[in-house]
């Protein structure tokens, strides 16, 4: 080619001795320019090669992670773990689309469970002061949601504080799966945290209209111990299991500043992550501490360990929506605009979180207005969990054949005080 473009200049016209000097300097620099490429892609690829295989494969849904490599994630330099979490979480979402929901105690104290981080629990009542109270009437839950619907939420979540519904008489019950019925029909996402649940009990919920479980891990398998002693790990692991099943999604998180060291923080992300499908939630709360309980001195952990939390479950956890919950009254503005680029996408508002307080609506709706977020609509398809949020009239699906249904990527109550579609994993970056 250069012997060619070289003899057509001499031919030509324009043949002298200057011009032929001059385009073969400039074949000779081209080539030189190609030899000194390759060694440079070869390069990159050896680069590529030696990266560990979550950089290899930033944002592929995996359920087979272990405990080095979300261990790798964590401790990755925070700005560079929050530059990895922004850029997969714009594989699947909007980063400026983040969910409002509402949190509201249905039924308040008395709770036979005694974890530790607790105001409810019937263990530690005398010390905080709080007594039990009856089921809230229907009416009055649904006027709550009506005015919450108003205020901008798109998910109503109800919490009681029970060890699980089998400790009430079928008439709560019922009370509560009319509550369901009642706000799905106001074009709402309903989720409930009622304790631990048996498949039979999580097929009535999918049945009347629930959108989605909460029922949190709280911390590591190794850690729980410490938190709550009436129950075992497996038992929450059990509920998860039953209302994925039932079709129902599941939402699971946990709680920093338990006490727990960072191998417990890891520990949770996990086990979240190598469920058989992720959750289509995972709430993140910072520890409220409340006078009464046996963690009332416990420091809440800093905005920067909750952005390293969101960021770390966003790599583990691509499609799965990341609710910053509980705590987040103590976060500046600036801490939580670093969670949200860090992949958080839904907070809770109004005034109070069950027992605890919470920012005001005003206040996130001035954030919204100065990071540029938008609220993100009821029944919007999730990527991760079961499809009960977007079909409210199709039945459960039997028990055998639910796992087979669900997507393949896999109390703390809601919060601790608790596309057209799905979309393809994402290829390697």
């Amino acid at each position: 080619m250069a012997l060619r473009l070289l003899a057509q200049a001499a031919s030509g016209p324009s043949g002298s001795l200057p011009a032929l000097v001059r385009l073969s300097r400039s074949v000779t620099s081209s080539s030189t320019a190609q030899q000194a490429a390759q060694p440079q892609v070869a390069e990159q690829h050896d680069v590529q090669d030696s990266l560990p295989r979550w950089q290899r494969e930033l944002g592929v849904v995996r359920n087979d992670w272990t405990r080095e490599e979300v261990t790798e994630v964590y401790s990755t330099p925070l700005l560079d773990l929050v530059y990895k979490a922004a850029t997969v979480h714009r594989m699947y979402s909007d980063p400026a689309m983040v969910q409002r929901c509402t949190l509201l105690s249905i039924k308040t104290g008395g709770c036979p469970e005694n974890c530790s981080y607790c105001s409810q629990s019937s263990h530690w009542s005398e010390d905080t002061g709080l007594k039990a109270e009856k089921l809230l009437g229907l009416e009055e839950v649904y006027e709550a949601a009506v005015r919450a619907r108003e205020a901008g939420s798109t998910r109503f979540c109800m919490g009681a504080a029970w060890r699980g519904p089998s400790q009430v008489g079928p008439r709560q019950w019922e009370r509560v799966l009319e509550m369901v019925r009642r706000i799905r029909g106001l074009g709402m996402e309903v989720c409930t945290t009622l304790g631990m649940v048996t498949p039979d009990q999580a097929r009535d919920l999918r049945s009347a209209g629930l959108t989605a479980y909460n029922h949190n891990l709280d911390t590591s398998p190794e850690y729980y111990g410490k938190i709550t002693t009436t129950r075992k790990y497996e038992d929450r692991l059990a509920t998860l299991e039953a209302v994925r099943d039932a079709g129902i999604s599941v939402c699971a998180g946990g709680i920093i500043g338990l006490g727990e060291g960072e191998e417990d923080r890891v520990g949770l992300l996990l086990q979240l992550a190598t469920l058989p499908a992720h959750p289509e939630s995972v709430p993140i709360n910072r520890l409220v501490a409340v006078k009464g309980t046996p963690l009332q001195d416990m420091a809440s952990p800093s905005g920067l360990d909750l952005v390293r939390c969101v960021a770390t479950a966003r790599v583990v956890m691509p499609r799965t929506v990341v609710r910053l919950s509980a705590g987040r009254l103590e976060l500046t503005e600036s801490d939580q605009a670093l969670a949200f680029m860090a992949g958080a996408n839904s907070i809770f508002d109004g005034d109070k979180l069950l027992t605890t307080p919470n920012n005001d609506r005003n206040e996130d709706e001035r954030m919204f207005e100065l990071l540029g977020l938008k609220s993100r609509p009821a029944f919007l398809p999730y990527d991760a969990g079961n499809d009960s949020s977007r079909s409210f009239d199709a039945p459960a699906p039997p028990a055998a054949s639910a796992a087979a249904a669900a997507p393949a990527e896999g109390d703390a109550c809601c919060g601790g005080g608790c596309g057209s579609g799905k979309r393809q994993q994402a290829a390697a970056v």
